[in-house]
């Protein structure tokens, strides 16, 4: 079954740089970082670039597989076929260099890949526009050159739990500042690889500016269906302060991240718990309307009708339209079916 899955993957890159030299090379320059947390296990990308929907091609991560970068004159399908090869038992180094030695272009790629052991490699064309360059976290092996149609096509290096990479950059400070700042910073994840791109741009960034960013995190523990592993998978398409914005809805993210864990504690009866959540969630966005409207609704099915009122009250200060929204919810089983209870619920909103 190895053996299968080993041939049908080189069928699928031999398929798939034959369609990529059949079509122009596309230019995403940017800077990125790849990242595992031997914590938790979780595995991340996040990027920023001034190329329109840079999250559109450069990011990948599959949870208990690995993550994946790859930017320059990019070539995606070293995303799903960088996946595919450490799905089917290569590590991350193995993947990339097989991929790169397959790529008769790959003096024009930079690549960056890890896998669910933290193992990582990236890579940086000969021919990237320079600046140039990245740093494997922890190098735990020489550079090891690779060569491109018989021609010097650029180097891998090898290291373990992150690795930073940038090009096309307005100076050669950018990858060792993101390394600096992703090693120095206390925080999950996110934090960390945001920390990392942020001072990218504060050391210069992108010689030609910003426009677009993402961040791809995916759980540590997999549940099998990968649409359900995403911790984060977030995009900024077009913005002229791509990275506050991808922060802002990271803040975002968390906090319904929160209000997902309060449903589920719900579902398993764990009141306590889920108002722990709910509340979390509106410490991290105070103003939001649909954050506070789901909470009072949960406090109402706990049968805590009085702590909901105040919530309620809150709601329909901010707009009128969830008041009117209140008594549709019996039907939908999201409310008792209870007219004097929603009558007291909608009543609440008279008071504005």
């Amino acid at each position: 079954m190895f053996r299968r899955a080993l041939v049908f993957t080189a069928l699928l890159i031999s398929c798939a740089f034959a369609q990529e030299n059949a079509r122009p090379l596309r230019p995403v320059h940017t800077f990125s970082i790849v990242a595992y947390d031997p914590a938790t296990g979780q595995l991340g990308v996040a990027v920023q670039s001034h190329w329109f929907a840079v999250g559109g091609e450069v990011p990948w991560a599959e949870a208990g597989i690995g993550a994946v970068a790859t930017q320059s004159f990019v070539d995606p399908s070293y995303g799903p076929l960088g996946l595919a090869m450490m799905r089917a038992g290569k590590t991350a180094p193995e993947a990339l260099r097989g991929l790169l030695q397959a790529d008769e272009n790959c003096n024009v790629r930079q690549v960056a890949m890890i896998d669910a052991q933290g193992r990582v490699a990236t890579f940086t064309g000969a021919k990237d526009i320079q600046p140039a360059g990245g740093i494997a976290g922890h190098a735990t092996r020489a550079a090891i050159p690779i060569n491109c149609g018989g021609q010097p096509g650029g180097i891998i290096g090898i290291g373990s739990n992150y690795a930073v990479q940038a090009n096309l950059m307005s100076n050669d400070r950018i990858w060792p500042a993101m390394s600096k700042a992703y090693e120095s910073t206390q925080g999950d994840l996110a934090e960390r690889m945001l920390a990392a791109l942020d001072a990218a741009q504060a050391a210069g960034g992108d010689v030609r500016g910003r426009q677009s960013a993402a961040i791809i995190v995916v759980s540590g523990q997999p549940t099998g269906h990968s649409w359900s592993d995403y911790v984060f998978n977030l995009r900024v398409d077009d913005s002229p302060e791509p990275l506050r914005e991808l922060r802002r809805l990271v803040v975002l993210q968390r906090a319904y991240n929160h209000m997902n864990a309060g449903d589920k504690a719900v579902e398993l009866h764990d009141s306590e718990g889920a108002l722990r959540e709910y509340g979390a969630a509106e410490r991290l966005i105070p103003d939001s309307a649909e954050i506070i409207y789901w909470h009072a609704i949960a406090l109402v099915n706990m049968g805590r009708v009085e702590e909901s009122l105040p919530l309620f009250r809150r709601v329909f200060a901010m707009d009128r339209n969830w008041a009117d929204l209140t008594p549709r919810l019996p039907k939908a089983g999201l409310l008792p079916d209870d007219p004097q209870l929603i009558q007291r619920i909608v009543a609440q909103a008279s008071r504005y």
